[in-house]
């Protein structure tokens, strides 16, 4: 997995997850705290996600065959897009089942071991504040200079660093209230602050379901080059003197790391055939010096008419600069 991929901040996220998975199915056992046992759950569903995510980059770097003539890169959009449906609302579903039980048939927590889960949800935050804090130091390694957390979110093409960011801030959210719900069950020997606790952590993990299920969808259908990258590449292509006109590009990630760029450009009307194939290679490699993500460019020489209607985009590529 490249550095864009995050493989630090998943691997520190699945180690400190199946040690705190742990603890808190043993602090539940001991105590009954219907909020440990949906943190253990929450922590489970956390280090399937990690292995997930590794799994997809893995499988990402297969080369390109006849079947997927443009690679496996998109495969990282789908183990992400399983990760934010599924494990998360699977966490999430039998966090509130949970919480809905224990609010109709409240336990009250073991007195010998009632204090273990506070000690155990304390650790748990040191350990996930230094998860989230690798996945930070990773992320700012490929957030642009100014760019929001929120805007990094919804814009990034690779989508590991947004899940496990979205992870980490969602378990450290998830073990203040299980601290809470704990502590106040401790405090007042009310059983149900246990369960509104558990139902809050329910609450919490399908909300994040639902925003990474929204931000991987978009990648599955397919983004564009952000405004920036589609500007440095329109600016490549229309800097050449030998280009007279961009008439129409489109832009695809094939996967975080390609991106696929399809343009039609116009020559003079008169110019030989291999001056214009020279010319296309010398235009690809100013794309690609602008933007090295654009490793798949396909050009389409073509006589800007300005008089006649504009031709809609055309699949057919009838030169393509080598790769």
């Amino acid at each position: 997995m490249s550095a864009s991929g995050g493989g630090k901040a998943i691997i520190a996220a699945f180690l400190a997850n199946m040690g705190i998975a742990l603890a808190k199915f043993i602090a539940y056992v001991l105590s009954g705290s219907a909020s440990m046992l949906a943190e253990a759950i929450h922590s489970v569903a956390d280090s399937c996600n990690q292995l997930l995510l590794l799994w997809g980059g893995r499988k990402a770097k297969r080369k390109a065959d006849a079947a997927h003539p443009f690679g496996y890169g998109r495969e990282r959009y789908v183990y992400a897009f399983v990760v934010s449906i599924i494990l998360f609302t699977v966490g999430g579903v039998f966090s509130i089942y949970e919480g809905i039980e224990k609010l109709t048939h409240p336990h009250a927590l073991d007195e010998k071991w009632q204090w273990l889960p506070i000690a155990v949800l304390l650790i748990s935050i040191v350990l996930e504040s230094f998860s989230l804090r690798t996945a930070v130091k990773e992320s700012n390694h490929v957030r642009a200079k100014g760019q929001s957390w929120v805007s990094f979110v919804r814009h990034s093409k690779a989508p590991e660093l947004p899940v496990v960011l979205l992870e980490d801030v969602a378990a450290l959210t998830g073990l203040v209230f299980a601290l809470l719900g704990v502590g106040l069950t401790i405090i007042t020997g009310d059983a149900v602050f246990d369960a509104i606790g558990t139902l809050f952590i329910g609450a919490l993990l399908i909300a994040v379901a639902i925003v990474l299920g929204i931000e991987t969808k978009s990648l599955l259908v397919g983004e564009g080059a952000t405004e920036a990258d589609h500007d440095a590449i329109v600016a490549a292509i229309e800097s050449s003197s030998e280009v007279e006109k961009l008439i129409h590009m489109k832009t695809l990630y094939l996967g975080p790391d390609e991106l696929l760029v399809a343009a039609k450009l116009a020559f003079a009307a008169d110019k030989p055939l291999g001056d214009v194939a020279g010319d296309i290679n010398a235009v690809e490699e100013r794309i690609r010096a602008a933007v090295p993500a654009a490793r798949v460019v396909y050009l389409e020489p073509d006589l800007y008419r300005p008089d006649a209607s504009p031709a809609p985009p055309t699949d057919a590529i009838v030169i393509k600069a080598s790769d």
